[in-house]
This record gives structure tokens, C-alpha cells and sequence, in this order.
């Protein structure tokens, strides 16, 4: 059996279109979504509507919760400040019915044919746990406990990365959307059930990616979201961090009360 995981789509369709015509060249009896269609580039429901015509199976990721949990009651209050304004952007875009959609896509999959394949968006534990080659071997259990599987697929980190632990192996997609390590092309993991065992094969493929870039500028996407929608603009032009290192940076600086434009502005005088 052939499975294509894609994940880390983040509203960039001509990524997205791009990458399910490779999968689909190779001829995958499944193709899975492995959480995270939604926010950071324009097309966040596009994307959306493209993977629910296919009929893949979706996972949640934490960036589905962020649209799903929006507008309710006990949604944190920085997720309406402008640090939060591409998430009002990509809701805005989804009919009511559908936003109740995202929240209700599961968290993990499990296939009743392969009993030693696992996929999750980051782990069972959260949808936010980043997990790679420097995690503390004691922390493991915790993000995964009862694991069985031999076999992981998570997501979340835009690196495509493969780690052993005793015997259950760790596969990280990369990123279709966003992909980070300096390669812009984009990234998608292609698995192969076969005598021997799982056949590993990490994917990439180059897009349009002018196209990507255009779309900031025509949608509007750049004049309604601010200093954020320039970050996520520079990591789809670049394949290189700058969401996570300038939040960072902001959250050390929030006692001057810095706007958050005049703390992008520094972060790149200093970067």
C-alpha cells in the first residue's frame, strides 16, 4: 500500500495544487492531510474546499482549533489583537457550517488494515508539541502515551525529519505550504508498505511560487493583516523561520509596550 501525507498547507494553494499532482503521480492508494490546511498564506479556504473535493481524510491541526474556537467564549483575548489578525482573516473566509467542520476533524488516525501506522499532527498529547532529534528521550512517553504503533506520521514542524525511538519510528512530513531549511520547493512524505517493512521517501516539489507571493498582494491579505502577513509572506519567499523567532523576540519586549509594527521593524534591523 501507497500512502501520500501532506500537511502544513497554511491557505498556500498554488503549493498545495502542485503538491497533490505529485502525489498523484505516483499512484498513492491514500492520500492523508496531516492537519494544518488553513492560515498563514491567503487561500486558507480554497485549500480547504481542494482537499474536501479529493475526499482526503483531514486531520486537525492546531491552526484548525485557532478558526474553530474563534469566536467562543472562553477563546484567549490575544487571539483578537492584530497578532492574531491572518487567523480573522482565514475565519472570515469560511461559511459557519464549515467552521464548525474544522473543530470537528480528528486528531488522530488509525487505519484498521495497517495496525502499526499512527498519524497525528504533533502528537496525542497536543497539537502544538514540537518533536525532533533533540527532544528528551524522557519526554516521549508523555507526548505519546499507549503508543503501539511502529510507525508515526506527525507534522507540525515544516521539517522533514525521521527519528528511532526503541521501536517506533518518527516520520515528520515537512511542509507543503511553509517549508522551512532554506528550500522553497514543496514538501510532502510518501510511504510504501512493503515485505520488508515501511519504505520511507521523503517528496519535494517546486510551484509557482511568484504566484504565492502575488496572491499577498492582490487578496488584500497584506493591507488587512498587518505586520504578520509580512512574516508569513518572508517564510513562504525564504523557507526560513521568522513567525517563531519574532514572537519570541516580541514576548521579551511586551513590557514597553512596543506596536507590534514598530517591533517588526526592529526584529529586522537586528535579525
Amino acid at each position: 500500500m501507497r500512502i501520500a501525507c501532506l500537511a502544513d498547507i497554511h491557505g498556500n494553494l498554488p503549493a498545495f495544487e502542485a503538491a497533490i499532482t505529485h502525489a498523484q503521480r505516483q499512484h498513492p492508494d491514500l492520500i492523508v492531510i496531516v492537519g494544518d490546511i488553513v492560515n498563514g498564506s491567503p487561500d486558507s479556504y480554497a485549500c480547504w474546499q481542494l482537499a474536501r473535493r479529493l475526499g482526503f481524510p483531514i486531520l486537525r491541526g492546531n491552526h484548525e482549533r485557532y478558526l474553530a474556537h474563534f469566536h467562543a467564549p472562553d477563546a484567549p483575548p490575544i487571539w483578537h489583537t492584530e497578532q492574531f489578525y491572518p487567523v480573522r482573516w482565514a475565519y472570515q473566509q469560511f461559511p459557519a457550517a464549515e467552521i464548525e467542520e474544522l473543530g470537528q476533524l480528528p486528531l488522530e488516525l488509525r487505519l484498521p488494515e495497517l495496525p502499526d501506522l499512527l498519524f497525528v499532527h504533533a502528537s496525542l498529547r497536543s497539537d502544538r508539541d514540537n518533536f525532533d532529534a533533540c527532544t528528551p528521550e524522557a519526554e516521549i512517553p508523555a507526548m505519546y502515551p499507549g503508543l503501539t504503533e511502529q510507525l508515526v506520521v506527525r507534522a507540525h514542524n515544516h521539517m522533514p525529519t525521521m527519528r528511532i525511538w526503541g521501536r517506533h519510528t518518527f516520520v515528520t512530513t515537512g511542509s507543503v505550504g511553509l517549508p522551512l531549511g532554506l528550500a522553497t520547493e514543496a514538501q510532502y512524505l510518501l510511504l510504501e508498505r512493503r515485505s520488508a517493512g515501511w519504505h520511507i521517501a521523503h517528496q519535494s516539489t517546486p510551484y509557482d511560487l511568484d504566484l504565492a507571493i502575488r496572491r499577498f498582494h492582490e487578496s488584500g491579505y497584506l493591507d488587512q493583516c498587518g505586520p504578520m502577513a509580512y512574516l508569513y509572506m518572508r517564510e513562504v519567499a525564504t523557507a526560513s523561520g521568522h513567525i517563531i523567532p519574532f514572537l519570541r523576540a516580541y514576548q521579551r519586549c511586551q513590557n514597553e509596550a512596543l506596536p507590534l509594527r514598530d517591533a517588526l521593524h526592529h526584529f529586522f534591523q537586528v535579525s
